[in-house]
């Protein structure tokens, strides 16, 4: 694929994704104007209500001027990561989310590589000795792993390696990158099992489905040996659809995590976004699921730009023969 056809894809993806953020954000906000509730009680909490009070609030937040008026404020805040204050710790929301997105982001992608691995690796045994009692046990384990929720996973691991068999730590984050995969070790394995689980499933299906091609019936008969049709054959055309769900995978990923992160205790901005929610801390709220929104979207592009990578038909042109 030339330098022109990828810029041009990049400038139409990113534009597409700014539309999507722009629809994304103004459907957060108004779900959040129209929840019960009046930010300026919420704003309050405890504290006395007086007039002079509410008017501060309303000047100092915009409550007193239209809806759209209020959207617009925020939005140009936002496009400087500047959204607001938190009501609940009377910090800024984005120094908030820095101190918490790098624990989610390890988790995230620790997570995804242990589903990558567990998925691609027992799809890959599972398909090749098919129809077997190895395939069975495989596609049976998966089959429990898919109906076991992140949470469910994620207490069942926490009770067998953090307390009865005391090998892993029960909480905490951990500091620099061994410690911290250390600590993480159990929350990414519980995030992973259910997702590795889709993984699983559809690499056993893409590899069935390339195993009975003709090419590779034609590598056999020409004296190839299995490591290397399994390489060059199999694993390299079968990996399409795999990229091409990979996305899909890290936000579920994504999405899933901040139920771990209240489980195990950890310092994410899942658990920002719940204590959030606890305590109707509206700002937090929009922060929070914007800087998802952002992370799950770019997890896509690269998704797709992995998939451009690995498959010549988009390479070199659709019409490439």
């Amino acid at each position: 694929m030339t330098a022109q056809r990828v810029t041009l894809f990049l400038m139409r993806r990113l534009g597409a994704l700014l539309a999507m953020l722009t629809i994304l954000s103004f459907v957060i906000y108004s779900l959040l104007y129209i929840a019960p509730g009046s930010p300026v009680d919420i704003l309050l909490g405890s504290q006395p209500r007086t007039p002079e009070t509410v008017q501060l609030l309303n000047e100092r937040y915009h409550l007193d001027e239209p809806f759209l008026t209020q959207y617009w404020i925020w939005a140009q805040s936002a496009l400087h990561l500047d959204f607001g204050t938190s009501i609940q710790t009377t910090l800024p929301v984005e120094e908030e989310i820095s101190s918490r997105l790098p624990v989610s982001l390890f988790l995230g992608v620790f997570a995804f590589a242990l589903t990558m691995v567990l998925g691609v690796g027992l799809g890959v045994v599972s398909a090749l000795r098919r129809k077997t009692a190895v395939d069975r046990g495989i596609v049976g384990a998966s089959v429990v792993a898919l109906s076991m929720p992140a949470f469910v996973s994620g207490v069942l691991l926490l009770f067998l390696f953090a307390i009865v068999f005391p090998i892993f730590p029960a909480t905490g984050a951990g500091e620099g990158f061994a410690d911290r995969a250390w600590h993480l070790t159990l929350p990414a394995v519980a995030l992973a099992l259910t997702v590795s689980a889709f993984v699983l499933k559809h690499t056993r299906a893409a590899l069935i489905g390339v195993i009975d091609q003709d090419y590779v019936t034609f590598a056999r008969s020409r004296g190839l040996g299995s490591a290397r049709i399994l390489l060059t054959y199999v694993l390299r055309n079968a990996l399409i659809p795999i990229v091409t769900i990979s996305g899909l995978v890290l936000g579920a990923l994504i999405t899933s995590a901040f139920l771990v992160e209240v489980t195990f205790s950890l310092p994410g901005i899942g658990t920002l976004l719940v204590d959030a929610a606890i305590n109707k801390d509206l700002p937090m709220i929009q922060g929070v699921a914007l800087v998802i929104a952002v992370v799950i979207m770019v997890a896509n592009l690269l998704a797709d730009l992995l998939y451009m990578a690995v498959d010549p038909r988009i390479r070199l042109g659709r019409n490439a023969s």
